[in-house]
């Protein structure tokens, strides 16, 4: 793991998930009930939040696919 890599959260938000995956905000969230990007849910709002190694794995995924 580099030092930049261990600065970054590994938590994101779902507004910092969006923005690193080009998305609607919407998209995740029908990600996160169909299990395609399961999020981490926080407080008693229920807050979604995202791993990073999973976004990470995500754009991997996607980048060989095409």
């Amino acid at each position: 793991m580099t030092q930049s890599e261990q600065k970054q959260p590994k938590l994101l938000t779902l507004k910092q998930a969006c923005e690193l995956l080009n998305c609607h905000p919407n998209t995740l969230r029908a990600w996160d009930e169909k299990g395609y990007l399961v999020a981490v849910r926080f407080g008693t709002r229920r807050d979604r939040r995202y791993r990073r190694e999973d976004i990470m794995k995500l754009l991997e995924k996607n980048k060989k696919a095409d």
